[in-house]
Formats: structure tokens, C-alpha cells, sequence
């Protein structure tokens, strides 16, 4: 056993060991080690602890002392020149000609390295570019050809999932990730749902896939001739994650019949003929453990949605304040003629309407007017006399008739009715 401590590098994933040289570390301190390319700034991922000396190579590199304020500030230089270094490169880069995208820029802890991260479709001459950045910097340059993994790794971001690159989180390396895989898990085999932004396929695939292998072993086949507590039938599909098969039956082939892999006895497994296959008793069914049934019998039921919440908090402030522009929580029924015959219902603190106080004989006696278009109107709508309104009455000159003599000996003309209008004589 070999007692050390785990550091990682600005930008980094994976973990790297040191000796720590009697000095205790504490996981989030900031130490100085010494590495192959010189002195390096990081972060302690663990403290002192031991491991196998299987698990780290030989010689183990040193740890040169704590970090200080000064290493600190020296920090944040770097960063400075590495963003002034990546705007100069790309300058460097157009006015060259290079087909050559550059990714990230890394300068060391000391200042006397910069690397320079590049993707390309092929290999790049940039010979000439490494003179001009020398010379600009008076550093040792170094171009350094990644590719799209790396990328990703580097600029980071955002899967399909919604969560960050598992690359750029928590991944030690780059897993091998094959197209069988997909095949396994009976994913889509569409490009734009099984790749990555990166456009390689999704390092997720790997997680699971040993579970898809394990659960295939013990699962039947399609078109496998198994023994069910139903009878005999054929298997159509098969869920790998919840273990059940779907099966065709020689009794009722139509519809499916779901059943657990425990309740199916595999008989043929795989496409094939039934001849000479001895057809042993029904298996019994699958029952669920009782854990699972106290469980759903002890869960507490479910909450009503926000929106009922509100619902129940909102009535009885209705009835309490009630409708706008009524008096007791309730609205004012209007007819279209606009005018208000009757007031809201009698109840507590409520003037009785000016209607209700004639009684209901009046209301129950009086006429129903007749068709207004026939130009009939009842004795109790007839229009009062124009003279007791103190307007000045209105005069028409009647047309004298031939039956009549002259106006100024004969009768006075009748009082004539036209279109519900009274016509008087004049006087």
C-alpha cells in the first residue's frame, strides 16, 4: 500500500496521483506538483489515502507545496494570455490559409509552453504558422491535432439528454461504443437519435449495455415455441427491461398475451420446426411479492393539482365578495331594453323595488298590449293629452272633403287616426 493523494488539472476529468511528501491535503486544497512538461497548478480530489501499488506507476511524481496567493495570481495571467494567444492564432491561421479549426488554448503553469488544440479534415503543413507564433510569444510552441471527441470534451455543452457532456463531467476516457449496442437495446438505429453532438455515438450506450446482455441470455428469442399457463404459442416480441414476452397463442392466436419470463417455458428457442418437441405441463403463474402489494396499498393518494387547490381557496372568497355591481354577492339580471324592472331576490339589508310595492294584483291585471305594427294600442298605453304637458300643441290642417261644403260653413272635420297619430282640427 502506497499512501497518496488524487489531483485534477484545470479542464480535466481524470484523476492523477501523487505523493504527497508528509505534507496532509485536504480534498479542495490547491497544490503545486511536479509533472513531466514542469511545475503544474490543481485542485486535490482526495485527501491522503493509500492504494495498491498495482494502481499507480512508477516513479510516482511529487507534490512541491501548497498553493499560495502568488500561484494564484500567476493563474489568472495565464488564462489572460491563453485568450490573447487564441485571438492571435486564428489571425495567424486566415492570413496563412489553413484549413484548420482551432479548439482551445493551454499555457503552462511557468509561462515558457503554449499549446495550441486544432481539429482538421486532413493532415495541415503549419510549419510556417509555428515560426510567426514564436515569434510573437518567445515561447515554445506546440500544435496539437485532435479530433471531434476531443472537442467536445474541451468546449463542452449540452446533450439531447439536457444534461452536460458525460465527456466533459465525469468520463476518465473514451469509451468503445459500437453499433451493435444500439442493436442490443433495440434503439433506433436513425444517426441524429443514437449520435452525440460531437457526431460519434452517444458514450450512454455503454452504460446499460451489459444489463441488455445479461437480460438477452435469459430471455427467449422471437418466434421461440414456449409453453405458457395458457397453452402453447409462439413469442412475437420481447422487453428486455421489464422481462415480460408477448406470445401468440395456438388456442387464440389474436390478441396478444403478455406474460413474465418466469411464467414461460421455452420449448424451441428461436425460429425452427415443432416436430419431435414433447410439450410439458403449464407452468404456474407469476405472482407479485407481497412488498410490492404492501406498498401500493400503504401509498398515500395522490394530491390534487394546483389548479383545484386554487379553485377551493378562489369560492368561498366569491361568495364572500361577490359579483361586481351587486350589493349581495349575486349580478343583476338586465333586460335588453336597459331598463331595471325588477331589483335582486329580498334577503337581509335589501331595499324592497319600487315593482313589488304596487302588489301583485296590479301587475297580474294588467292587459297584454296588442301587436304594435297594426297601429292598435290599448286604453292603458294611449299617449296623455299633449295640452296638460304645457307644450304648445301641435296643429294640422285637415283636408277638406268633397261630402263637406266649404270650410268655413260646414262641420268640422272628423278626428281621424293614421298610423297610431291623433289628428285634432284647427282651431
Amino acid at each position: 500500500m502506497t499512501e497518496v493523494i488524487s489531483v485534477r488539472f484545470r479542464g480535466g476529468c481524470k484523476n492523477y496521483y501523487f505523493n504527497p511528501n508528509g505534507n496532509q491535503v485536504k480534498m479542495g486544497d490547491q497544490v503545486i506538483v511536479e509533472t513531466a512538461q514542469g511545475p503544474e497548478f490543481a485542485t486535490c480530489t482526495e485527501g491522503n489515502h493509500e492504494v495498491e501499488d498495482s494502481a499507480i506507476v512508477k516513479p510516482l511524481s511529487p507534490m512541491l507545496r501548497m498553493a499560495t496567493d502568488s500561484d494564484r495570481r500567476t493563474v489568472e495571467q495565464n488564462k489572460k494570455r491563453e485568450s490573447e494567444a487564441f485571438d492571435i492564432c486564428e489571425k495567424k491561421i486566415a492570413a496563412h490559409g489553413l484549413e484548420m479549426k482551432l479548439v482551445n488554448v493551454s499555457a503552462s503553469f511557468d509561462g515558457n509552453k503554449i499549446v495550441f488544440y486544432f481539429t482538421a479534415d486532413g493532415r495541415v503543413d503549419f510549419r510556417e504558422l509555428v515560426r510567426d507564433l514564436a515569434g510573437v510569444f518567445r515561447a515554445r510552441i506546440e500544435l496539437r491535432q485532435i479530433g471531434v471527441r476531443d472537442e467536445a470534451k474541451m468546449i463542452g455543452g449540452l446533450g439531447i439528454c439536457g444534461r452536460p457532456f458525460c465527456c466533459s463531467q465525469f468520463l476518465d476516457g473514451f469509451l468503445p461504443v459500437s453499433i451493435k449496442m444500439a442493436k442490443t437495446q433495440n434503439l433506433s438505429l436513425n444517426p441524429t437519435k443514437i449520435s452525440g453532438t460531437c457526431g460519434r455515438l452517444m458514450c450512454c450506450l455503454k452504460y446499460e449495455q451489459n444489463v441488455y446482455e445479461d437480460a438477452a441470455k435469459r430471455m427467449p428469442k422471437a418466434e421461440s415455441f414456449v409453453q405458457t399457463p395458457d397453452g402453447p404459442g409462439n413469442v412475437k416480441s420481447v422487453d428486455l427491461l421489464r422481462e415480460t414476452v408477448k406470445v401468440s397463442l395456438d388456442s387464440a392466436p389474436e390478441p396478444l398475451k403478455c406474460y413474465h419470463n418466469c411464467e414461460v417455458c421455452v420449448l424451441r428457442n428461436g425460429k425452427g420446426s415443432r416436430e419431435g418437441i414433447a410439450i410439458p405441463e403449464r407452468p404456474a403463474r407469476y405472482v407479485e411479492p407481497k412488498e410490492a402489494e404492501e406498498f401500493r396499498e400503504e401509498a398515500p393518494a395522490l394530491m390534487p393539482p394546483f389548479y383545484m387547490d386554487t379553485q377551493l381557496e378562489e369560492a368561498p372568497m366569491r361568495e364572500k365578495i361577490g359579483a361586481p355591481g351587486s350589493g349581495d354577492g349575486k349580478p343583476r339580471r338586465r333586460h335588453r331594453g336597459g331598463r331595471r324592472r325588477g331589483g335582486a331576490k329580498s334577503g337581509e339589508g335589501v331595499e324592497q323595488p319600487k315593482a313589488e310595492a304596487r302588489g301583485p294584483e296590479k301587475k297580474e291585471g294588467r292587459p297584454r298590449p296588442p301587436n304594435r305594427r297594426a297601429g292598435l294600442r290599448s286604453p292603458s298605453r294611449q299617449k296623455p293629452d299633449l295640452g296638460r304637458t304645457g307644450r304648445r300643441p301641435r296643429t294640422v290642417k285637415a283636408r277638406p272633403s268633397a261630402a263637406a261644403g266649404p270650410t268655413t260653413g260646414g262641420a268640422p272635420p272628423e278626428q281621424k287616426r293614421r298610423r297610431g297619430r291623433r289628428f285634432r282640427p284647427q282651431e
